[in-house]
């Protein structure tokens, strides 16, 4: 059930990206141009910061935890899932 589950997840995530690859079709109509713009420079100054900051130990230990002892039994099963078809827009140029 759970495999089901991923493969099903598996085909929305790439439909999705399908989608954003192959349906939206754009075509430029107008350049782009910048607008005239006349700027007055004076110094600059950047900021001063003091910043106090904690520390971090990363390190490993041995712990003794309980640990439940699993047995899988797989089984084949058919199971329906969703079906996705995309289809690009024409190129009509």
């Amino acid at each position: 059930m759970k495999t089901g589950l991923a493969i099903a997840g598996v085909v929305v995530v790439a439909a999705v990206a399908a989608a954003g690859f192959y349906m939206v079709d754009i075509d430029q109509t107008q350049e782009t141009r910048l607008p005239d713009v006349e700027v007055t420079v004076e110094d600059g100054q950047m900021p001063k910061f003091d910043a106090e900051v904690g520390s971090v130990s990363v390190g490993q230990e041995e712990v003794t935890v309980e640990v439940p002892e699993v047995n899988v039994t797989m089984e084949e099963e058919t199971v329906t899932v969703p079906k996705i078809s995309v289809n690009p827009p024409s190129d009509d140029s």
